[in-house]
């Protein structure tokens, strides 16, 4: 941390340190005078080892709680770590205090050094303050000021530890299993509120409030009916990624990579590869542009055997490709995201024909086409290039906002055009 950084980040230190014992302390009594408190446990749970060395890990968070504050390398950085901190405890205490749980867990008698940890830990705590796990949604946002800080051995330690971290919260009977999924996700949906990077252009704060009653929708469902209900949890998880990625205009939080995406994100992907189809169910699924370049929908597997080349522009759908450019859906690119997909077409000359994909192809593939286009020399100008993709696609859909963003880039690249 740079020197002129320390008093801030004792500062920040000073106010989240009381503020969590106080509003962690508050639940906790507020929740012991209630007549009654359920709990949420499944019976394979009581089967759980308790180790009582995990109890380490599980103090260290205290320590790494303060450090983090102390690795910040900007005040923006700080302050926005900072309101992380202050959002995650506040949620987690609204949680808390509306759906409040119990442990059931009873643990052995101790000896030793464990037994003062404890001890030291059971001064404070009680058995509430369960769903979600606050040790977990820490872990979850103290873990990127970490790994910027660290490499190699010691990243790989580090994070070996923090999941340490997380195990300890249930090794050492402090959670049952439902609160440590909870507390990822928690932690998760704090970074996504208060993120590193956004992409004002792409953003839709619609889609953002769409999606995320979806996922709270399914999840009310899931804890209401419980049993085969649980499974409602992954679609929901699934569909709160989303509201991420439109809340800050980031296709990453969809986690594609190389063509593939993580299993937690399979229930949206199953959601728009059936919307894809159902939408062109009665259309031509691709059609030739130019030069062997054609555009279209995110192809099946015998669609797929007609073109040795393929550019993928969708950031939600599993495709084997020569180059992925992930764009979310309904947002318009970027000029670099654009540049990639023009280049990325151009490297294809030898390997026609080409499809340029989208989930439809009815936009993010069409702009890509336009401006190969351009960059080929094919048309003089936006409108040109626009005019040559409806006529080899008529039901594309490009409007205002594309077509100014294609524009755009196109004097980006070219300078204004005459």
């Amino acid at each position: 941390m740079m020197p002129r950084l320390w008093p801030r980040a004792l500062l920040w230190l000073a106010f989240l340190a009381p503020f969590f014992f106080l509003t962690y302390n508050f639940a906790n009594h507020f929740t012991s005078q209630r007549p009654s408190v359920p709990s949420l446990a499944f019976t394979w749970e009581f089967n759980l080892p308790f180790l009582a060395w995990t109890i380490l890990p599980y103090w260290s968070s205290d320590l790494l709680y303060a450090g983090s504050l102390m690795l910040c390398r900007s005040r923006e950085e700080l302050d926005r770590h900072g309101r992380r901190l202050l959002a995650i405890q506040c949620f987690s205490v609204a949680c808390f205090l509306i759906f409040p749980l119990r442990c059931l867990y009873l643990k052995p008698a101790l000896s030793g050094w464990t037994r003062h940890l404890f001890d030291s830990l059971l001064s404070f705590d009680q058995p509430f303050n369960q769903a979600p796990s606050l040790h977990l949604s820490l872990a979850v946002i103290l873990w990127p000021v970490y790994r910027a800080r660290t490499s190699g051995f010691l990243r790989t330690f580090t994070a070996a530890w923090f999941i340490l971290i997380g195990i300890a919260a249930w090794t050492t009977y402090q959670h049952h299993f439902i609160d440590l999924p909870t507390g990822i996700w928690a932690g998760i949906l704090v970074l996504a509120a208060l993120p590193t990077n956004t992409y004002p252009n792409a953003i839709r704060p619609r889609l953002t409030v769409l999606y995320l009653l979806a996922a709270i929708l399914l999840t009310f469902g899931a804890f209401y009916t419980e049993g085969l209900a649980w499974l409602l949890l992954w679609p929901a998880f699934s569909l709160s990624l989303v509201a991420s990625a439109y809340w800050t205009g980031d296709p990453a939080w969809l986690g594609k990579r190389n063509g593939r995406l993580p299993f937690w994100i399979w229930p949206y992907v199953a959601f728009a590869w059936l919307n894809s189809r159902i939408w062109t169910r009665s259309q031509t699924p691709n059609n030739p542009l130019s030069n062997g370049v054609w555009i279209g929908r995110a192809p099946n597997a015998k669609e797929r055997q007609s073109f040795p080349s393929l550019i993928d522009l969708t950031a939600e759908l599993p495709l084997a490709s020569n180059a992925c450019i992930p764009i979310l859906d309904l947002t318009p690119p970027s000029f670099s995201q654009l540049d990639a997909a023009v280049a990325a077409i151009e490297k294809t000359a030898n390997d026609r024909p080409t499809l340029v994909c989208c989930a439809l192809g009815y936009s993010r593939s069409a702009l890509a086409a336009a401006g190969w286009l351009i960059a080929s020399g094919q048309a003089r100008s936006s409108v040109e290039a626009l005019a040559a993709v409806r006529r080899a696609r008529p039901q594309v859909v490009i409007g205002a906002s594309l077509t100014h963003r294609l524009q755009q880039w196109a004097e980006y690249r070219n300078g204004p055009s005459i």
